[in-house]
């Protein structure tokens, strides 16, 4: 569970920028598309796996 301290400033960031959670996903999942896209050399493709799996994994909790 999130500590309260950063649960708030989550909750205002979100709604200022994005409106709702589903709308950051939104562009989470975009940013996971483009992970698939980097050029080769750049990082290693099981880091960028375990980032894309990271983001679709903060996507599931702000969809709740």
């Amino acid at each position: 569970m999130m500590k309260k301290e950063l649960q708030k400033p989550l909750e205002d960031l979100i709604e200022e920028s994005y409106g709702t959670p589903e709308e950051l996903a939104k562009v989470l999942d975009l940013g996971i598309e483009m992970l698939f896209y980097v050029d080769e050399g750049t990082f290693s493709r099981a880091d960028i796996q375990n980032v894309a799996a990271a983001l679709r994994s903060i996507c599931g909790v702000l969809r709740g």
